[in-house]
């Protein structure tokens, strides 16, 4: 019997210290603190990692969490200063950075930064009107957190950010905010075809603007051009000294070109023409007998070759380009004898120029009729 009370005794004194080691160990977590009471007060806060404590002295209150917590309040109803009421979503970021504070402060630290939020909240949006509420959310949080932060400073907890999630006006402010962000748009929208409309009108006439004047300084430039190139050949021709002979061989020169044409059946021949040919005449006479005589023939115009791959277009011989040396026309004039025919006019319809006849003599550039008569003759060619 009395071994069975001695067994009964140790076993109850093995549980007691096996108990009291296990009350007296204390494992806090990383990023938690708790908060040990001795007889009823606070004696110490124990941080993370293994920690000893008097058993059945010390009590360990609920762990307190040190990481920063996000709270969402349900939308609550603030008015405005033009006494509007709207609807407004907060999200609190806040931190307990003393958890003897946060303990022993305030009894539920949670509902009072939730319930210091609507105040402030009421307190700020309560002096703007909707128009400023809406487009100042960073003023709003700014002044929140401040206000928040200086508050819940005693408590041993840090606000650290508040935001707005939404705010709802009524639904007949809605709607008279769409209808004047419609017209306010649409009237944006005239200005801008407007604005549009008046710098396409400038710049086209810019653009005509310095079109004429381009135009008028080009036709001006062309005029200056035409009368320099004017002068030039007038100032040419003086200093050149041209003489009779010379402008009568060029004058018989632009004869071919006059009878050119499938067309031309009739060529009328100019009264000037028997001048011409006097001048011509005399020249070659003159080159003839300075030849005869041993001597340079005189200056006179240079006398070009004939065009080559010209054919003739009947007997004897005949003009065979616009400009070049003529053979036959020499030999006429220089008394050489033969008809003259102009082959350009086609067709083989040429005929005798009046007054050539037989070259057995002198030049025929005396002919009456070529010298007098009316201002024109037509001859068939």
């Amino acid at each position: 019997m009395t071994t069975l009370i001695a067994t009964i005794l140790l076993v109850v004194f093995v549980v007691l210290v096996v108990a009291a080691v296990v009350k007296s160990v204390r494992i806090v977590p990383q990023a938690t603190a708790g908060i040990v009471e001795r007889f009823g007060r606070y004696h110490r806060t124990l941080n993370a990692g293994l920690n000893i404590v008097t058993p059945f002295v010390d009590r360990l209150r609920p762990l307190i969490d040190l990481r920063e917590q996000v709270v969402s309040f349900p939308p609550q109803p603030v008015i405005t200063r033009d006494n509007l009421v709207v609807g407004i979503d907060t999200v609190i970021y806040f931190q307990v950075t003393d958890p003897r504070a946060a303990t022993y402060e305030v009894a539920n630290y949670i509902t009072a930064v939730e319930q210091l939020t609507v105040t402030t909240l009421r307190n700020v949006v309560g002096g703007m009107d909707l128009e400023h509420v809406l487009t100042s959310r960073d003023r709003i949080n700014s002044e929140l957190r401040k206000e928040l932060d200086e508050a819940t400073g005693k408590w041993g907890i840090r606000v650290g950010r508040v935001e707005l999630k939404a705010i709802e006006p009524p639904g007949s402010i809605q709607d008279s905010m769409e209808k004047q962000m419609r017209a306010d748009r649409d009237k944006r929208a005239a200005i801008l075809s407007a604005e549009g409309s008046k710098q396409s009108a400038i710049l086209t006439a810019e653009g005509e603007r310095q079109a004429a004047v381009l135009k008028a300084r080009g036709e001006s430039e062309a005029v200056v051009l035409r009368a320099e190139a004017i002068s030039t050949v007038f100032r040419a021709i003086h200093e050149g000294n041209p003489d009779q002979r010379l402008l009568a061989y060029q004058y018989m020169q632009m004869l071919p070109q006059i009878a050119q044409g499938d067309a031309n059946k009739v060529w009328i021949v100019p009264s000037e023409i028997g001048k011409a040919l006097e001048g011509i005449g005399g020249f070659f006479s003159a080159a003839t007998a300075s030849r005869a005589d041993g001597q340079p023939a005189p200056a006179g115009p240079a006398i070009p070759a004939a065009a080559p791959g010209a054919a003739p277009s009947g007997a004897g011989t005949h003009f065979d380009a616009p400009v070049g040396r003529h053979a036959s026309l020499e030999g006429w004039l220089a008394g050489g004898g033969g008809p003259v025919h102009d082959g350009a006019v086609g067709d083989n319809e040429g005929g005798a120029v009046p007054g050539a006849g037989d070259t057995s003599g002198a030049p025929r550039h005396d002919d009456p009729t070529l010298m007098e008569g009316p201002s024109e003759m037509g001859a068939t060619v």
